[in-house]
């Protein structure tokens, strides 16, 4: 079945939000300017951890960008997200600004590859219509 075109953009859109924000994360992980080694060390985080926390993100959304690699990304950067929540929760962040913001990207990455393959949709479905079934 052909994707439509306005399927297609709003999935690229989903999915370069995520990919632009993770990007930028990443590599300001290896800049290390002040605000970030601060906002780091704030979260439990020495400097020394900057740089495998960088590198940790910056190969999943590289995985999530390559349309093979694409899904497996998305398992990673679902990992990398959860990582960031457990943080916020054991600091008592507040809940829809902090806590809940990795949710959000993740909404946006895995409605964004939902969008565009085919292949995650059935995935998606063959899990709903097997618990029909039941």
């Amino acid at each position: 079945m052909a994707e439509s075109k306005g399927r297609l953009w709003v999935s690229y859109v989903f999915s370069w939000l995520v990919i632009l924000f993770m990007l930028f994360d990443s590599i300001m992980k290896f800049v290390k300017p002040a605000e970030v080694v601060k906002g780091t060390a704030s979260l439990g985080f020495k400097e020394h951890h900057l740089a495998v926390i960088g590198l940790l993100g910056l190969i999943s959304v590289i995985l999530y960008l390559l349309p093979r690699t694409s899904f497996f990304g998305a398992l990673l950067l679902t990992g990398y997200f959860g990582g960031v929540m457990a943080v916020q929760v054991r600091l008592d962040a507040p809940l829809f600004s902090h806590i809940l913001f990795p949710v959000y990207l993740a909404i946006l990455m895995w409605g964004g590859l939902w969008l565009r393959d085919s292949r995650v949709r059935n995935l998606f479905l063959q899990g709903r219509q097997k618990s029909k079934g039941l």
